[in-house]
């Protein structure tokens, strides 16, 4: 049996879980009708009322939500509350058009720093831990997410944020940082750096909690055994909330959904009807329980499948698969679904550093992909031969995972510029 943060809640009955999303939602459909003309007329063209919805099965009466609509609403129009009761707000990037802005309350930062403390102790973390936080801080949601869970937890919080590796050194040495928080690209960063600095013997890590980018099975594989630690996924998304949303327990066997505060669905990606527990599909979630910025029925357009069986962790709440990719970042080429995580599993099971670019071109109205993958510093030292041998493997490899052939070209070590924040990891230059 796992510890818990929250005993009652995180093993509640399913039928208790229901009751509280039936509750909410009932609550949350009322609230936005009254108060955020944006979704009254959403529901008005939709033709729904609030009186339509009796319970979680009606959802799929209600319309769903894109990021284009938050886009279009953008600063103000789905504030649920008046603008004073908010004390915070964070945001996305925003690397295509307006920025994604989520609105806070207190209840509702008290409420996202108990999923992150949920996460932390369900890794093993307790009060004596400590909790080393290098997620970007600022409007990013991932430091404060994990920060305030972590003074939750009690453990001792390095606020370190990204970047400055010397500096996260230092203080994971001379702190004796035991669980740490960072995207799973910046892990194996941070993992390389320790081993070049010779690092490995004073380094007390146990946990990792990583998020904010999809990752393999085999980059965890890799990223555990170079750093000695166990590493957790963590999943969440500025627009419901940031990290916390749902979570690894000790058993790796998908991230529990905080679902006193969630309500999770998959549908379809191309019909969005949707389907049973168990089928690969697009995540929607309804997050009934936020005051300031409540999101019904919100496409994250990360794929998964999802499970309501209880864990043996003893944990009662859904779990959703690790992300298998985003119905937006899957590349098609020549016709092929391709997704990033594929080729990285391939260059893994490879023998090859997690380090590497997607370069997807259109010659002759003909679709080309280039993979370039950083060497260790041991292969760059080896013939020529025996890299040319290497390529060829990978490139057939990547042929028999995808269907398709991809040029592979293996590049210096530390070449590709490295991430601390989210990996870069496909450049499409067609002109689609």
């Amino acid at each position: 049996m796992g510890k818990y943060f929250q005993e009652e809640i995180e093993t509640a009955s399913r039928e208790t879980i229901e009751q509280w999303q039936n509750d909410g939602l009932l609550d949350v459909v009322k609230r936005v009708y009254e108060n955020v003309p944006f979704y009254r007329k959403k529901m008005e063209e939709a033709g729904v009322t609030p009186d339509d919805i009796k319970s979680t099965a009606d959802l799929p009466k209600l319309p769903f939500l894109t990021k284009d609509d938050l886009r279009d609403a953008y600063p103000y129009g789905l504030l649920a509350i008046p603008l004073k009761d908010c004390v915070r707000i964070q945001s996305t990037s925003g690397t295509t058009g307006k920025r994604v802005v989520d609105f806070y309350t207190h209840a509702d930062i008290d409420k996202w720093a108990n999923g992150c403390a949920r996460a932390i102790v369900a890794a093993g973390g307790t009060e004596d831990d400590v909790c080393h936080v290098c997620y970007g801080y600022g409007l990013f949601t991932g430091g404060p997410g994990l920060n305030d869970g972590s003074h939750k937890v009690g453990c001792l919080t390095l606020p370190m944020s990204s970047g400055n590796t010397d500096r996260q050194l230092q203080f994971m040495v001379d702190m004796g940082s035991t669980i740490l928080c960072c995207t799973p690209s910046y892990a194996s960063y941070l993992a390389e750096s320790i081993h070049e600095r010779g690092l490995q013997d004073q380094i007390k890590l146990k946990a990792g909690i990583f998020g904010a980018e999809a990752w393999s099975e085999e980059m965890r594989h890799d990223i555990e055994e170079k750093l000695g630690i166990k590493a957790y996924d963590i999943y969440g998304l500025t627009e419901i909330e940031g990290p916390g949303v749902s979570f690894e327990c000790q058993e790796q066997d998908g991230m529990h959904i905080c679902e006193d505060y969630f309500i999770p669905e998959i549908v379809d990606p191309e019909t969005l009807e949707p389907v049973p527990d168990g089928q690969i599909g697009e995540l929607v979630f309804t997050s009934f329980a936020k005051e300031a910025f409540p999101l019904i029925r919100y496409r994250t357009k990360d794929i998964t499948y999802i499970t309501r069986e209880k864990c043996k962790c003893g944990r009662t709440h859904a779990r959703i698969h690790r992300l298998m990719g985003r119905s937006d970042d899957m590349l098609i080429i020549k016709g092929v679904n391709v997704y990033p995580s594929q080729v990285e599993e391939v260059l893994i099971k490879q023998g090859m550093p997690a380090n590497y670019q997607l370069i997807v071109d259109r010659v002759n109205n003909s679709d080309t992909m280039e993979v370039l993958v950083e060497m260790t510093p041991e292969m760059f030292s080896d013939k020529v031969s025996a890299i040319e041998k290497k390529e060829k493997d990978i490139v057939s490899a990547l042929k028999s995972m995808l269907g398709i052939y991809a040029k592979v070209k293996l590049v210096e070590p530390k070449s590709i510029t490295r991430s601390e924040g989210k990996a870069v990891r496909v450049i499409d230059k067609r002109k689609i």
